[in-house]
């Protein structure tokens, strides 16, 4: 049976942070030919829900929503005004999906995204079991939703918790909820991963959102991502979902230092939204 898989965009292509005004955004990429667009939520006040579901529906497009995590919202941090305000920032997210009909909020929300050193096991073990702890009190949140969460690994420049596919399912096994699902990101997995379509296989049926970019976060097609062992293994898993570009611009300073984008990747973003798009309709729809 064919996968049905849904692309997706993330409007961090374009802009940061995304705000109700950039639904301006919608028109542009339902016309590239784009199923879903992926709203990275920086700060839910910035957003009116209602007014950005009427312009999906207006536009034919799904939604998609993963969360930004920085030092202000980390779950291993040794204050717990730190997971009060994540757990505060969760739960604005959480009714942005509601509003929107997205049934998960997706992120690497265990801990800070830049949270990248070398600890002692002591340490590491301690961060570890405060990530789950708070994450199992976060899954708690998301039923009383009825969404899931879909934790992310990423590569060990932007973290030193989880890596691979291999430390999300541990993580999602300890939290031991329902509510406890995975992303995986293709510009990590190329990093980090010793084979994507056994990474894939992992994860199985946790998989709930896919994102995608080159491995240097340019245009998929174009770098040296394995996508016929990236095609095979959502097939393997008979995945059904979103398959979002998510790479950023350079224009915005801030979001670019953040993520080391120094260049950019197309002569336009618009370019790579469109080339991407064409590839990845050529590689998963064929």
């Amino acid at each position: 049976m064919k996968n049905k898989i849904d692309f997706g965009v993330s409007t961090w292509l374009w802009q940061s942070p995304f705000t109700t005004n950039s639904i301006e955004l919608f028109p542009k990429i339902k016309a590239m030919g784009y199923d879903l667009v992926e709203i990275p939520v920086e700060d839910p006040l910035l957003i009116d829900a209602k007014e950005i579901k009427k312009a999906l529906i207006d536009n034919g497009l799904k939604a998609s929503v993963c969360g930004a995590f920085g030092p202000t919202k980390d779950l291993t941090h040794e204050d717990p005004k730190v997971h009060r305000q994540c757990f505060d920032y969760l739960e604005l997210c959480f009714e942005i999906c509601n509003i929107l009909g997205v049934k998960f909020l997706a992120g690497p929300m265990y801990s800070a995204v830049g949270k990248a050193r070398m600890v002692s096991k002591d340490q590491r073990k301690m961060e570890w079991d405060l990530a789950v702890t708070n994450l199992q009190k976060v899954c708690i949140i998301a039923e009383g939703h009825e969404l899931s969460i879909a934790l992310e690994s990423l590569n060990r420049f932007e973290s030193d918790l989880v890596n691979t596919a291999d430390d999300l399912m541990r993580m999602v096994k300890d939290i031991n909820h329902a509510s406890a699902r995975v992303l995986l990101d293709g510009f990590h997995m190329t990093i980090e991963e010793k084979n994507i379509r056994k990474a894939i296989n992992t994860v199985g049926d946790k998989l709930i959102h896919v994102q995608v970019s080159e491995n240097h976060r340019g245009v998929p097609g174009t770098g040296l991502t394995p996508w016929n062992d990236f095609k095979l293994g959502l097939q393997d898993i008979n995945y059904n979902g979103g398959l979002v570009i998510e790479s950023f611009t350079p224009e915005i300073k801030e979001l670019a230092a953040a993520v080391c984008i120094w260049k950019t990747m197309a002569k336009t973003q618009d370019e790579f939204a469109q080339q991407g798009l064409q590839f990845l309709k050529q590689t998963f729809n064929d």
